[in-house]
Formats: C-alpha cells, sequence, structure tokens
C-alpha cells in the first residue's frame, strides 16, 4: 500500500479546480492499484485530492484538526463536500485538540507526514507566509524528513486574489 498525502492551497480560482483535479489524477493514477491518500479535507487541494483518491478506488483516511473543526472552520459552501469525504473515508482522525488554530493546524500537518510515504504538494512554489501551517512550510518540513514530494501546480492554475 502507498500512502500519500496532500498539502495545499486552500484559496484556488474556480477556473483552476478542473486543472488540478486532472494533475492530481494523473499523479495518483501509477499508484491506483495500492493507494492510501491521507488528507485534511479542507476547502480546495484538500478535498480535491481527496475526491481523486476516492474516484480511483484508493482507500482515504481523513485527518480532522481538532473537535470542534466542522462546527467552526466549514464554511456553508464545503459542508456538502466535507460531509460527503467523511462518508467515503475508510479512517477518520480526529485530534485532541478542542479547538481549531495555528496549533492544531500544524499538528495536523505533522500527522500526515507521519502516516505517508509520499507528499503530493498542490503549490505554487511561492515561500512561507511566516505564520507557520501552511502549504510552503509543510513542504519544507517534508523535504526535511526525508520524504519525497511532488508538486503539482498545473499551467493556468491560479489563487484568488
Amino acid at each position: 500500500m502507498t500512502t500519500i498525502a496532500v498539502t495545499g492551497h486552500m484559496d484556488l480560482t474556480e477556473a483552476s479546480v478542473s486543472l488540478v483535479h486532472d494533475a492530481l489524477r494523473e499523479t495518483l493514477k501509477p499508484y491506483v492499484d495500492d493507494l492510501t491518500g491521507v488528507s485534511c479535507i479542507a476547502k480546495g487541494s484538500d478535498s480535491i485530492f481527496a475526491e481523486v483518491v476516492v474516484e480511483l478506488g484508493g482507500r482515504l483516511v481523513v485527518v480532522i484538526p481538532s473537535k470542534d473543526y466542522r462546527q467552526n472552520k466549514v464554511k456553508p459552501d464545503h459542508e456538502e463536500t466535507f460531509d460527503r469525504l467523511i462518508d467515503a473515508a475508510a479512517e477518520v482522525v480526529v485530534l485532541e485538540h478542542e479547538t481549531a488554530n495555528r496549533l492544531a493546524y500544524e499538528d495536523a500537518n505533522r500527522t500526515l507526514l507521519k502516516r505517508a510515504e509520499r507528499l503530493v504538494a498542490v503549490w505554487n512554489g511561492e515561500p512561507p507566509s511566516g505564520k507557520g501551517g501552511g502549504t510552503a512550510d509543510t513542504v519544507l518540513e517534508a523535504r526535511d524528513a526525508g520524504l519525497p514530494v511532488d508538486v503539482v501546480w498545473p499551467a493556468g492554475a491560479s489563487r484568488r486574489a
């Protein structure tokens, strides 16, 4: 079983969603016979990755950063997707944090990396913002740990301004 985690931008433009979906499908296709995907299923890249894992018949593991994440952080426009992916997951890990905050997100990213053999990063290559817990931070942490990182940023993809 190949276990692949995801990190990526949440703020993809509407036009980028299908581009990222198709690029993730191509990236994950070589692992289709033996795939476990690990995702926090946040809006954007995390959920797109999780949807592709399910479409390809892979095993989905969801990591939820905190006990209050669903009720306090999942916006109405993402609720249906979030709930559908929870239902599709083979395993759901809810971390012990009471509230969703930077510490919970950083812990969730570390949990993803501990469970994975590879990391797929839907990342435009920009350096860390300095806030911690972002896509670039997770890529750097994975590389420091010796985890292979596949960067996916298809031509034409962009983030909302």
